[in-house]
C-alpha cells in the first residue's frame, strides 16, 4: 500500500479526521465517478454527467454535516433520472444512457455513505 501526504487547510483536516478510515473508499468512489465520463466520436472527453458535476461542486464547497444531510440533486437531475428509469423499463437504454444511469447510481451510493457518516459523526444535526 502506498501512503499519500496531502496539504489541506486546517478546517478541512479537522473534518477529514473523523472519516480517516473511510477516505480510501471515498476517494475510490470519486475516481470511479470521474472515470464514468464518456468520450465523443473523436475520442475526446465530454463534460462530466450533470449529476456528477453538481455533486462534485457541492462537495468542493466543503459542506457542513447538516448541509450534507439536506443535499438533493437538482430538479433537472431528478427529472433526467426518472426519464432514464422509465426508458430502461419500457424500451431499454443506449450504451451512453446506461453509462449515465450508472453515474446516477454511483452518485447515490456516495451520498448514502456521506449522509450516514454525517448522521453518526454529528448526531445533533439530525
Amino acid at each position: 500500500m502506498t501512503a499519500i501526504t496531502l496539504e489541506v487547510p486546517d478546517e478541512l483536516a479537522a473534518k477529514l479526521a473523523s472519516v480517516r478510515q473511510q477516505l480510501p473508499g471515498l476517494l475510490s468512489q470519486v475516481l470511479e465517478l470521474q472515470a464514468a465520463e464518456t468520450l465523443d466520436e473523436e475520442g475526446t472527453e465530454k463534460a462530466s454527467q450533470p449529476v456528477f458535476q453538481e455533486t462534485l461542486n457541492f462537495l468542493i464547497s466543503r459542506p457542513m454535516p447538516k448541509q450534507i444531510l439536506m443535499f438533493k440533486a437538482s430538479p433537472a437531475a431528478q427529472e433526467r433520472l426518472e426519464e432514464l428509469l422509465d426508458k430502461n423499463r419500457e424500451e431499454g437504454l443506449t450504451e451512453e444512457e446506461e453509462i449515465e444511469l450508472d453515474v446516477y447510481e454511483q452518485v447515490n451510493d456516495l451520498l448514502i455513505l456521506l449522509k450516514a457518516h454525517a448522521r453518526t459523526a454529528h448526531p445533533r444535526t439530525n
